[in-house]
């Protein structure tokens, strides 16, 4: 196929056509531009829940692109070095990414691109700013929220949306408007995703104007309420790139609440921030006394964990709810996560590893940052002697129990006194509802007020195996 003057534009995680300066730029550039999504890896055997999302995001880019996106599976270079051949691409556009091993990529295909006298440009498009763009006097990069957050607020958050280019001179690629084709997750509970989510950009458009109108003026305060669910549910739409994060910010300005919600947001834009400045932070501690920390190795405990069968309801509520939906409420993230690394004392890079697994929102920067701030490991993170006690967090954010008996149907029946902590009941009552600890419902996997001491001493003995470590070195 021969062409004059064809771009190509490189779609990654930015699925949407408005407020995408790397589409518009090689609509601007060229009087062809060839658009491109390549699944790198097809052959996954068990696929992540967050792959059911891209493939419904990626159907619904190729209908905002009239059918004219071009999908392909396989290694990237190879596929590039392929198309650059059939389309006589002359330039080749895409959007950034933050992440060690997306930066590792990009780096290459520059070079490589450059030596066959391909042009390429890149464009920030994910983000608010650029990570190298906010940085202290000193000229190192912020390790705390609250100085970060400032400074984002100082320089101003950008609201300066990009409007949706003209695509009539997209090129045309074979069989137009075919279905976008790849395995959907194997796992059983992807096929219930749909009953629960509608992955196309107008609806993510929709809930958000929904939230600001309806939610956000209350979101301060019912954000922390998992049955309220007053949250946004946005993130999937962000991850995927089917919103830009500048949308958002320019929907929500001035808007009632808009200060609380936006604050969460540029937590988004600090959990890149400090992926792209510390990039060992992936499965490695900020905090390097956290090399020492004496985590245990127990595989029953971490499926009783992941299964929603802890024996402790509001854990077992939460990742219920994120088995089943896909989604997880962030005050449940936060005592989950606690009971995982504090209680338990295993290993956050487990259930970290967990929820990039099953969230449909799985963010690899968000999802490092939240792990790392439970576990005490990490940038601006939570000292390790705050221990979330999931019944007392029940007790303030879920008091009626609504959220519990929601996920965990088998204590349906018990009062609100008992609800968050079954097995401080009398026998009698449970059994009068029905319930049955160990047989109705598992007994705890771990007595709370033990784990927290385990939790502390485990503390004090990374601090002096670190101790011990520094004097050695010295």
């Amino acid at each position: 196929m021969s062409l004059s003057n064809v771009g190509l534009c490189w779609f990654r995680q930015d699925l949407r056509v408005t407020d995408n300066p790397a589409l518009t730029r090689a609509l601007q550039q060229h009087t062809q531009v060839l658009c491109l999504y390549v699944h790198e890896h097809p052959d996954d055997p068990d696929p992540p829940a967050s792959l059911w999302w891209q493939q419904q995001a990626l159907q619904d880019l190729a209908d905002q692109l009239q059918g004219q996106l071009l999908y392909r599976t396989g290694d990237i270079q190879q596929n590039l070095q392929q198309i650059i051949t059939e389309y006589s691409i002359s330039a080749v556009y895409w959007n950034r990414l933050y992440d060690p091993t997306s930066i590792a990529r990009d780096t290459i295909l520059k070079t490589w691109l450059g030596e066959q006298s391909i042009q390429v440009y890149s464009f920030p498009g994910q983000l608010l700013f650029e990570p190298w763009e906010l940085l202290k006097q000193d000229g190192s990069p912020y390790r705390v929220f609250t100085p970060f957050y400032k400074a984002c607020l100082a320089q101003g958050l950008s609201d300066r949306v990009i409007p949706a280019p003209d695509l009539n001179r997209l090129v045309s690629v074979p069989d137009p408007g075919a279905q976008i084709t790849h395995d959907s997750p194997a796992a059983a509970w992807a096929q219930a995703f749909g009953d629960q989510w509608d992955p196309r950009r107008q609806t993510g458009w929709n809930r958000l104007a929904e939230f600001i109108a309806q939610d956000m003026p209350v979101y301060h305060k019912a954000r922390d309420i998992p049955a309220a669910d007053q949250v946004s549910r946005l993130a999937p739409y962000l991850h995927a790139g089917q919103l830009s994060v500048r949308e958002v910010v320019a929907a929500t300005r001035d808007q009632p609440g808009a200060d609380t919600f936006v604050r969460q947001l540029v937590w988004r834009e600090f959990a890149h921030y400090v992926l792209y400045h510390w990039p060992h932070t992936l499965d490695q501690p900020m905090d390097n006394r956290y090399v020492h920390f004496p985590w245990r190795t127990d595989p029953v405990a971490l499926r009783a964990w992941q299964c929603g069968q802890t024996g402790i309801p509001l854990v077992d509520a939460g990742m219920r709810q994120l088995w089943q939906t896909g989604y997880l409420h962030n005050r449940l993230r936060m005592v989950v996560a606690s009971l995982l690394c504090k209680h338990l004392l295993l290993d956050w890079r487990a259930g970290a590893a967990w929820f990039m697994y099953t969230l449909l929102d799985a963010d690899l920067a968000n999802n490092t940052l939240g792990w790392q701030w439970v576990a005490g490991s990490g940038v601006d993170a939570a000292p390790y002697f705050r221990i979330f006690n999931p019944v007392s967090q029940g007790e303030r954010f879920d008091a009626d129990g609504t959220y519990v008996r929601r996920w965990v149907p088998e204590l349906a029946a018990l009062p609100n006194r008992w609800i968050q902590q079954p097995w401080a009941a009398p026998t009698e009552l449970l059994t009068a509802h029905g319930v049955q600890l160990g047989d109705d419902y598992p007994q705890p996997i771990v007595e709370l007020a033990a784990g927290r001491r385990a939790a502390l001493a485990a503390w004090e003995q990374m601090k002096a195996l670190a101790a011990s470590a520094l004097i050695k070195r010295s």
